[in-house]
C-alpha cells in the first residue's frame, strides 16, 4: 500500500514538473517577444534605424522597466542583448506628450541617443563622446534661452545639472533626445541614459538608470551610423502604436 503510494506521489510530481517547466521557460522568453511586438506596432517610426533600445514598464506609475537592446538585420529586427532591468522616473512614465518639468516621470517615446559624456578619458566605444570637466553644465531653468542644452563654461540660468559630480552615477551619461527638436519651455529637460548608485537600478527623476555594467555592454555595441535610438513607455501604450497616442 505504502509503496503504491509513493509511486503515484512520482508520477503526479513528473506530471506536474511537465508543465511547470515549460510555463518558466516561457516568462523568461516574455520580455523578448513583448519588446518585438512592440517595434512591430511602431514600424513607421523606426525607418532608418538599425539599433534600438526598448525600454517599457508594465505597471503604470512603477519606476522600474525593461530594457532590451535590438538589432536590425536587414528587414529584421533580432534581440542584441538579454533582456534587463532598468530604473526610470519616480513617477514612472508620463503619457506621450504630457511629460513637464520637475514631474518625477520619464517621457514616452521614440528619441535618438545623442551626445555622451563620461569622465574617462577613453572609453570603449565607437559613439563621440566627451570628457566631462568640471564646467560641463545642462540647464534646466525653463526661463534660459540654453534651456535643455550642453553649456561649458559659465551660465545666467537660474538652475542647472552639473555633469560632473560627486558620485559615478554620470561616468557614462548619454543625452536621450527629448524636448530637443525644437526645445518647449517647461516640457522637461537633462534626460539621459546614466548609472546606477550601484549595482541595483534606482528610480531617477526622469532619466533611465542602468548598471555599469551593462552601460558598457551598451556602448561597446552601439555604432554611430546606425543611429542608436530609445523607444520608450509603458508596454500598453507602446502596443498600441506611438502614432496612434499622437506621437510624430
Amino acid at each position: 500500500m505504502i509503496r503504491s503510494i509513493i509511486y503515484t506521489l512520482l508520477i503526479q510530481s513528473f506530471v506536474a514538473a511537465m508543465f511547470i517547466l515549460p510555463a518558466s521557460a516561457g516568462t523568461a522568453e516574455n520580455p523578448k517577444r513583448k519588446a518585438l511586438r512592440i517595434v512591430k506596432n511602431n514600424a513607421d517610426l523606426t525607418d532608418g534605424i538599425g539599433q534600438l533600445l526598448v525600454v517599457f514598464s508594465e505597471i503604470p506609475g512603477s519606476n522600474s522597466a525593461t530594457l532590451v537592446a535590438m538589432e536590425k538585420k536587414g528587414t529584421r529586427w533580432v534581440i542584441a542583448h538579454a533582456p534587463f532591468q532598468a530604473g526610470i522616473g519616480r513617477n514612472g512614465f508620463a503619457m506621450p506628450g504630457s511629460k513637464r518639468e520637475g514631474d518625477g516621470q520619464s517621457p514616452s517615446g521614440l528619441f535618438r541617443l545623442g551626445k555622451l559624456f563620461s569622465y574617462e578619458e577613453h572609453v570603449n566605444t565607437a559613439m563621440p563622446f566627451i570628457q566631462t570637466t568640471a564646467e560641463d553644465k545642462w540647464i534646466d531653468d525653463p526661463d534660459s534661452p540654453d534651456y535643455n542644452q550642453y553649456i561649458r563654461g559659465n551660465t545666467r540660468a537660474k538652475s542647472f545639472e552639473n555633469l560632473k559630480i560627486s558620485s559615478d552615477e554620470y561616468k557614462y551619461c548619454m543625452v536621450i533626445e527629448y524636448n530637443m527638436h525644437p526645445v518647449v519651455k517647461g516640457m522637461g529637460s537633462a534626460i539621459f541614459l546614466h548609472l546606477s548608485q550601484d549595482e541595483n537600478t534606482n528610480p531617477s527623476a526622469g532619466c533611465v538608470v542602468i548598471t555599469p555594467r551593462h552601460m558598457e555592454q551598451l556602448l561597446k555595441w552601439m555604432k554611430p551610423d546606425l543611429k542608436p535610438s530609445i523607444l520608450m513607455g509603458n508596454d500598453k501604450i507602446l502596443m498600441s502604436g506611438l502614432k496612434n497616442q499622437g506621437h510624430k
